[in-house]
């Protein structure tokens, strides 16, 4: 898997289809967990605040680590 996107050098739309590739819902919360993760989330919405550029990936992701 690639790396996250960077802030300063990617659009938010790249950011989106970043977390959209590394957690993709498969319809089967019973066998995947990544709801569970984010605490009944949606990996989209968990990581609104770097789609808006407003925080790194990695920062949002010490939030659910």
């Amino acid at each position: 898997m690639a790396t996250a996107p960077e802030i300063f050098n990617s659009t938010a739309e790249e950011r989106r289809n970043y977390v959209k590739e590394r957690f993709p819902c498969i319809a089967d919360c019973d066998m995947c967990g990544i709801c569970s993760v984010f605490h009944g989330k949606d990996a989209e919405v968990a990581y609104e605040a770097y789609i808006r550029g407003e925080r790194s990936f990695e920062d949002v992701y010490m939030d659910y680590r």
